[in-house]
This record gives C-alpha cells, structure tokens and sequence, in this order.
C-alpha cells in the first residue's frame, strides 16, 4: 500500500472512498475497470492518510446532515484497516457530528466498529450493507477468495440484527454457468430472511464486464474454470452486461420470496431508504 493527502473526501452525493484498490481480489470487481482512471496496480491499495481530517472539516461546515455513505469503489475494511483504523476514525466523526452512515462491505471485520454503528444509529441512522454472491463456501473461496465467506457474513448480519443495526444485501454479481442457480439464489435468500435484514439490492442474474475488470475475470477463468472462458466469449463477446440464460426465472423467485417475506426489493425504494437522513426522537428531545 502506499499513501497520499488527498485534496477532498466526499463527493457531491456525500460519498467517501478512504482506499483506492483492494486486497479481497474477487475475481469479478468492477472496481478494476481502466474507467476509473487508477494509477498503480490494483492490490498496492492507495490510503487517504487525511481522510479523518477532511471528513471532520467538511462535516463541521455542513448546514444539513445527512447520511454519509462508504465502500461503493473499495471494501472500508480490507485487510489495511486491521492496522490504519482509518475507517473507525471516520466513524467517530461522523457520530461526533451527529450525521448517519450507511457502509458497504464483504468483511465481517465491521463488528470491530459495532459500538461505534450503535452510537450513530442511536442519534440518527447506521446501515451496514453487505453483498453476498455464492452460498457454496467452496465456491465462495474461489470467486472472492480473501475476505470471510458468506457463512461468516451471514453470521454479521445476525450479530448486526441483534445489536439494532439495519442491514441491506447486494445480491451481485452472480455469474453464469458458475452460480446462476435455484439452489444457490434460495440459499443467499434463506440467509437474508434468517438474518432479517430490510432489503435485498438485485439488478438482475449477472455481471458487467469493462475493460480492466473483464481481463482480470477472464484470466481466472483460466485459471479456476477453463472449459468457460471460450462459452463466455462465444455468448456474450464484450458486452458490458453479461445476462444469464436463468435470469427471468431467477428473477421470479427473487421477487416472490422477498414479498413473502415482507422484505424490500425495489432499488428505488432500498435506496431511498439508504439516504433518507432522519434524527432518533431521543437525540431531539435532548435539545429541549
């Protein structure tokens, strides 16, 4: 990893990347994409050693709070974090202040700020996403084979449920011919109701492949699935969205079992939820 004084730290929408790149090398990251303009390797994780300061400086000009929102572009608790606490310093911030946070992450490292997401969420609102993909664990460890399986992300979100924490999943991506099965959807979904989490992010069976992110994909195949590489390239070529052939009747099921379920499933409505701002009654009352 290396380390920059970055200029800014939340963008127009109040998000905020701490890292650039990732150690959790998933074989299908979209954040690997040439796109996005990074100019190291992707595992030499670039750190925003001044993120914490220019969090603490924006939030403290603010007139409105407002939900802060990390990890759409890199994983706030990749393996650095164990050590840098950057993402827990940010956290600390953003309770200080009294605005929300809704994160994004794969890590089950997120308990380690559990004190921290209660504190937020008493005052205002802390939503922990988490995407789950593969309920193989054997096929976990092959498609995102540095982080903790989704076994273990499973057991977070309860822990999450049971300490007050709202939690959303991204069902995404889930690749043809590897996991575009019944099987595997109802057994991410089965851990979602069980974990009660509010809604499930879903845009479809599949994955989208840019430059950079399709390269990389393409050479795990290789080494991981061979006989796919070649199905891949003769089906979809280089589209950017890549669909499976059990999309719609994957999709049937998706949407049945989370109305069952009372669970959320339109994306408007999900992300609606993670930006609406709101102060706990507790936290307005002690104005008084």
């Amino acid at each position: 990893m290396h380390f920059i004084n970055a200029k800014g730290i939340l963008s127009a929408k109040n998000g905020m990347n701490i890292y650039r790149g990732c150690t959790h090398g998933c074989i299908y990251c979209d954040s690997r994409s040439t796109c996005y303009k990074m100019k190291h390797d992707f595992e030499d994780v670039e750190v925003k050693q001044n993120a914490p300061e220019l969090l603490e400086k924006v939030l403290r000009s603010k007139r409105k709070k407002c939900m802060v929102g990390t990890g759409s572009m890199c994983d706030p608790y990749m393996h650095c974090e164990e050590k840098l606490g950057l993402t827990r310093k940010c956290l600390e911030i953003i309770d200080r202040y009294g605005f929300g946070v809704t994160l994004i992450t794969k890590s089950s490292r997120v308990l380690r700020d559990l004190d921290l997401l209660k504190s937020i969420n008493g005052k205002s609102k802390a939503v922990v996403q988490m995407t789950l993909t593969t309920y193989d664990e054997s096929l976990c460890k092959i498609l995102e084979p540095n982080v903790c399986t989704t076994k273990e992300r499973f057991e977070t979100l309860k822990v999450l449920r049971e300490n007050g924490i709202p939690t959303v999943v991204w069902l995404s991506p889930i690749l043809p011919f590897i996991n575009d099965t019944e099987e595997n959807l109802r057994g991410i979904l089965n851990y979602c109701f069980e974990a009660g989490v509010k809604g499930i992010i879903c845009f479809g069976i599949g994955v989208t492949l840019r430059e950079g992110d399709r390269e990389y994909f393409y050479k795990k195949l290789d080494e991981n699935f061979p006989e796919l590489r070649e199905k891949y390239h003769r089906k979809y070529g280089y589209s950017y969205e890549v669909t499976s052939d059990n999309n719609s009747f994957l999709m049937k099921i998706f949407y049945a079992e989370c109305k069952a379920h009372g669970v959320m499933s339109d994306i408007n409505e999900i992300f609606e939820y993670l930006n609406k701002f709101c102060e706990q009654e507790s936290s307005q009352l002690s104005f008084f």
